[in-house]
């Protein structure tokens, strides 16, 4: 059993507050994912480095931001298929990687600062599912929050975990995460649905022999499930299941982008 390992001390930590997108071509995944959820793409200059693109819903300087996009790093270049990861706030990097390593899991990159952003680390749990965590520097005019039911916004996220209690166990120590209810999928066991700050905000499940590997999956949220299904298509992405009715009455797909990420869309009706 693990014991605790971080007092938490602040509303934020254990929060998901970003997606990012690694891709070998920006501009043809930014053009897919702005038809097919209807993200605005803001290019935003490095000094010395390959620009960053914020992925934004709405209009105005000072618009939502859901997420961003980058092209490989050379160090990764071929390592790594293109993949979207998720940014976890968290009140002391340095601590909580440290929290990671102590209670099985890895810190794939050390903690790092990036200048007027926040401090981050990319970590592994203890099953190999990968996580960025930060602890950002809060902007002077922060933009207003998507809700997780907003058009446009990460409103789910979803781990394919080796053992569904072990998972649960190690997240609920690190993050504080607590367990909203289970639904019982029958031999696949529970679909357990976790909560941050009393806010359910994704499930997590003993990964199926079809998933070759513990990982997280991320659903952004768009308006109807059929229509999202054929801009998929149309844009040259693939659907890998679904449409699919799932508890609550939302449908969901999984897919892949044209450049091979997976992604999944959610929408309140069909």
């Amino acid at each position: 059993m693990l014991q605790t390992a971080t007092k938490t001390t602040s509303e934020t930590h254990g929060k998901f507050i970003w997606c990012e997108l690694m891709t070998p071509d920006t501009k043809a995944a930014g053009d897919f994912y702005s038809s097919v959820i209807g993200w605005k793409i803001n290019e935003m200059s490095m000094p010395d480095m390959p620009s960053y693109f914020l992925f934004e819903m709405g209009e105005g300087e000072n618009c939502p931001g859901i997420g961003g996009m980058m092209t490989f790093p050379p160090e990764l270049e071929g390592k790594l298929p293109p993949n979207w990861t998720g940014y976890v706030a968290v009140d002391d990097v340095d601590q909580t990687g440290r929290d990671y390593v102590s209670h099985g899991g890895q810190v794939q990159r050390q903690p790092e600062d990036i200048p007027g952003i926040g401090r981050f680390a990319v970590v592994a749990d203890p099953h190999g599912a990968v996580l960025c965590i930060m602890t950002p520097i809060p902007p002077e005019n922060p933009p207003r929050e998507l809700g997780p039911g907003e058009v446009g916004s990460c409103g789910w996220h979803e781990l394919y975990a080796d053992d569904v209690d072990e998972a649960f166990a190690f997240y609920s120590t690190v993050f504080g995460w607590t367990k909203d209810h289970d639904f019982d999928m029958g031999a696949m066991g529970p679909y357990r649905i976790f909560a941050h700050g009393g806010e359910m905000t994704g499930g997590m499940m003993t990964r199926p022999e079809g998933v070759p590997m513990s990982c997280w999956c991320y659903y952004f949220v768009v308006e109807a499930i059929d229509a999202a299904i054929e801009r998929v298509t149309g844009g040259g992405g693939q659907i890998v299941n679904g449409p699919v009715e799932v508890p609550g009455g939302s449908w969901i797909v999984q897919a892949m982008d044209p450049q091979g990420a997976f992604f999944c869309l959610t929408a309140g009706k069909r």
